[in-house]
Protein backbone atom coordinates (compact mmCIF):
# COMPACT_ATOMS: atom_id res chain seq x y z
CA UNK A 1 0.00 0.00 0.00
CA UNK A 2 1.32 3.23 -1.32
CA UNK A 3 1.57 6.05 1.75
CA UNK A 4 1.26 9.65 0.65
CA UNK A 5 2.55 12.54 2.94
CA UNK A 6 2.23 16.18 2.17
CA UNK A 7 4.30 19.11 4.03
CA UNK A 8 4.61 22.92 3.16
CA UNK A 9 1.07 24.23 3.73
CA UNK A 10 0.53 27.19 6.08
CA UNK A 11 -0.91 30.85 5.25
CA UNK A 12 0.40 33.29 3.76
CA UNK A 13 -0.34 37.24 2.32
CA UNK A 14 -1.74 37.36 -1.21
CA UNK A 15 0.92 37.92 -3.95
CA UNK A 16 3.42 35.36 -2.25
CA UNK A 17 4.25 31.96 -3.18
CA UNK A 18 4.49 28.79 -1.11
CA UNK A 19 5.35 25.22 -2.25
CA UNK A 20 4.21 21.66 -0.78
CA UNK A 21 5.90 18.89 -1.34
CA UNK A 22 4.58 15.02 -1.10
CA UNK A 23 6.55 12.19 -0.47
CA UNK A 24 5.46 8.32 -1.33
CA UNK A 25 6.71 5.52 0.76
CA UNK A 26 5.65 1.53 1.35
CA UNK A 27 5.65 -0.77 -2.04
CA UNK A 28 3.35 -1.19 -5.44
CA UNK A 29 4.93 -3.13 -7.06
CA UNK A 30 6.30 -0.52 -9.56
CA UNK A 31 8.90 2.24 -9.34
CA UNK A 32 7.46 6.02 -7.89
CA UNK A 33 8.64 7.41 -11.69
CA UNK A 34 5.63 5.62 -13.30
CA UNK A 35 3.48 6.62 -10.63
CA UNK A 36 0.86 9.11 -11.66
CA UNK A 37 0.82 12.01 -9.63
CA UNK A 38 -1.60 14.61 -8.77
CA UNK A 39 -2.99 17.64 -6.47
CA UNK A 40 -6.51 18.42 -5.77
CA UNK A 41 -7.77 20.84 -3.35
CA UNK A 42 -11.07 20.94 -1.43
CA UNK A 43 -13.14 23.74 0.83
CA UNK A 44 -15.74 23.40 3.13
CA UNK A 45 -19.10 22.18 1.69
CA UNK A 46 -17.17 22.04 -2.21
CA UNK A 47 -16.35 18.91 -4.02
CA UNK A 48 -12.58 18.01 -4.32
CA UNK A 49 -11.26 19.14 -7.48
CA UNK A 50 -8.34 19.22 -9.58
CA UNK A 51 -5.21 21.53 -9.31
CA UNK A 52 -2.53 19.49 -11.45
CA UNK A 53 -1.50 16.06 -12.71
CA UNK A 54 1.98 15.23 -13.56
CA UNK A 55 1.69 11.92 -15.86
CA UNK A 56 5.00 9.40 -15.87
CA UNK A 57 4.85 9.35 -19.72
CA UNK A 58 6.49 11.61 -21.51
CA UNK A 59 6.15 13.79 -18.21
CA UNK A 60 3.04 15.70 -19.33
CA UNK A 61 1.74 18.31 -16.80
CA UNK A 62 -1.99 19.33 -16.64
CA UNK A 63 -3.21 22.13 -15.11
CA UNK A 64 -6.45 23.47 -13.50
CA UNK A 65 -7.65 27.18 -15.51
CA UNK A 66 -8.16 28.47 -12.24
CA UNK A 67 -3.93 28.14 -11.57
CA UNK A 68 -2.39 27.81 -14.84
CA UNK A 69 0.64 30.35 -15.23
CA UNK A 70 0.59 30.25 -11.27
CA UNK A 71 1.51 26.70 -10.27
CA UNK A 72 3.82 24.24 -11.58
CA UNK A 73 3.93 20.35 -10.65
CA UNK A 74 7.06 18.86 -10.95
CA UNK A 75 8.58 15.63 -9.07
CA UNK A 76 12.04 14.26 -8.10
CA UNK A 77 12.07 10.71 -8.88
CA UNK A 78 14.86 9.78 -6.62
CA UNK A 79 13.62 11.55 -3.74
CA UNK A 80 10.07 9.73 -4.46
CA UNK A 81 8.44 12.91 -4.31
CA UNK A 82 6.37 15.18 -6.06
CA UNK A 83 5.89 19.26 -5.54
CA UNK A 84 3.56 22.02 -6.06
CA UNK A 85 5.17 25.46 -6.48
CA UNK A 86 2.20 27.91 -5.71
CA UNK A 87 2.96 31.69 -7.54
CA UNK A 88 1.06 34.99 -6.89
CA UNK A 89 -1.41 33.11 -4.08
CA UNK A 90 -4.83 34.98 -3.52
CA UNK A 91 -7.58 34.35 -1.13
CA UNK A 92 -9.89 32.26 -3.64
CA UNK A 93 -6.85 29.69 -3.32
CA UNK A 94 -7.55 28.83 0.40
CA UNK A 95 -8.32 25.18 0.68
CA UNK A 96 -7.10 21.93 1.82
CA UNK A 97 -4.57 20.61 -0.80
CA UNK A 98 -4.54 16.75 -1.78
CA UNK A 99 -1.31 14.52 -2.75
CA UNK A 100 -2.82 11.95 -5.26
CA UNK A 101 -1.60 8.87 -6.68
CA UNK A 102 -1.94 6.64 -8.97
CA UNK A 103 0.22 3.65 -8.87
CA UNK A 104 -0.87 1.17 -11.35
CA UNK A 105 -1.10 3.60 -14.29
CA UNK A 106 -5.08 3.27 -15.11
CA UNK A 107 -6.77 4.46 -17.73
CA UNK A 108 -8.99 7.37 -16.34
CA UNK A 109 -8.11 11.01 -17.60
CA UNK A 110 -5.26 12.78 -15.38
CA UNK A 111 -7.99 15.43 -14.28
CA UNK A 112 -10.23 13.00 -13.03
CA UNK A 113 -10.59 12.13 -9.14
CA UNK A 114 -11.44 8.39 -9.69
CA UNK A 115 -8.10 7.92 -11.21
CA UNK A 116 -6.64 8.05 -8.01
CA UNK A 117 -6.36 4.95 -5.78
CA UNK A 118 -3.98 6.65 -2.48
CA UNK A 119 -4.33 10.21 -1.23
CA UNK A 120 -2.28 11.87 0.93
CA UNK A 121 -3.44 13.24 4.45
CA UNK A 122 -4.31 17.29 3.11
CA UNK A 123 -2.34 20.31 3.95
CA UNK A 124 -3.88 23.76 4.91
CA UNK A 125 -3.23 26.43 2.92
CA UNK A 126 -4.69 29.88 4.06
CA UNK A 127 -4.01 33.18 1.74
CA UNK A 128 -5.11 36.13 3.50
CA UNK A 129 -5.88 39.51 1.46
Amino acid sequence: QVQLVESGGGLVQAGNSLRLSCTASAASGRPFSAFEMAWFRQTPGKDREFVAAHTWRGGRTYYADSVKGRFTISRDNAKNTVYLQMNSLNPEDTAVYYCAADPMGNAYLPTARRKYTNWGQGSQVTVSS
